[in-house]
C-alpha cells in the first residue's frame, strides 16, 4: 500500500544485497496506479484496489479488483504476444500485492505456473472462493509465507486463506517465520527464489 515497483525492488535488493534476479527468468515490478483508499479516509494512494477496511470479515471491493485484474492481464498478454509461454509465467506480491495476485490467477488465469502470496489474506466469503467451487481445472501451486507477529495481516487470516485454497484444490504451502511483522525478510526472500527455481526452471534447448 502506498508503494510503487520500484520500491519493492529496491526494498528487496537492500535485503538481499543484490537485485532479485535469474538468469532465465525476467522479473517485472508493475505499479498500482493512485486511487482514493477507503481505509486511509479516501486520500490517493498507490493500492492494487480499494478496501472497505483491513479485516477479512467485510465484502470485497470486487469492482476496484476487477478493473485492475483486467490492466495486469494486459501485463500478462503483452509478456505471451514477446513469446513467454503462459506456463512459464508466474504472479505474486507482498501484502495486498500478494492478494491480488490470488484473484487473478484463481479467477481468470489458471494455466498461469504458480502463485506466491507474502503476509497476504483474502475476505472469507472472497470472489476467489466462489470461481473455485464451480472450477474443475487443475490449478497454479500457491506458495505461501506469513509472520507471526503480523499486526496488520493476521497470521490467522493468511491461515485460514491457505486452508481454504487447499479444500478447494489448490495445492499449497505456508511458510510461517516466528517474530516477523508485516514486513519481509531475508530467509523469506531465499525460499521464494528457491520455489521460483523449481518452477521455472532452465529450459533444455530446443533441436531442429
Amino acid at each position: 500500500t502506498g508503494d510503487t515497483g520500484q520500491g519493492a525492488r529496491a526494498w528487496i535488493k537492500q535485503i538481499l544485497n543484490q537485485d532479485m534476479a535469474f538468469q532465465h527468468i525476467k522479473v517485472i515490478y508493475p505499479t498500482a496506479r493512485a486511487r482514493p483508499y477507503t481505509p486511509m479516509k479516501g486520500a490517493y494512494s498507490t493500492v492494487w484496489f480499494d478496501r472497505y477496511k483491513i479485516s477479512n470479515d467485510c465484502p470485497e471491493h470486487i469492482e476496484s479488483i476487477d478493473s485492475m485484474c483486467k490492466r495486469l492481464t494486459d501485463l500478462i498478454n503483452d509478456e505471451i504476444k514477446n513469446g513467454i509461454a503462459k506456463n512459464r509465467i508466474l504472479i505474486g506480491g507482498f501484502s495486498m500485492g500478494g492478494g491480488m495476485a490470488m484473484h487473478l490467477a484463481y479467477r481468470f488465469h489458471q494455466d498461469l505456473a504458480g502463485v506466491f502470496a507474502l503476509s497476504s489474506f483474502l475476505n472469507k466469503d472472497s470472489a476467489v472462493y466462489q470461481a473455485l467451487k464451480r472450477n474443475e481445472n487443475v490449478l497454479p501451486e500457491l506458495f505461501q509465507c506469513h509472520g507471526t507477529a503480523d499486526d496488520l495481516v493476521l497470521y490467522s487470516w493468511g491461515e485460514e486463506t491457505n486452508k481454504i485454497l487447499k479444500s478447494l484444490g489448490v495445492s499449497t504451502s505456508l511458510h510461517t517465520f516466528p517474530d516477523l511483522n508485516h514486513e519481509l525478510s531475508r530467509p523469506e526472500i531465499e525460499k521464494l527464489k528457491n520455489w521460483i527455481l523449481t518452477k521455472l526452471p532452465v529450459e533444455a534447448p530446443k533441436t531442429n
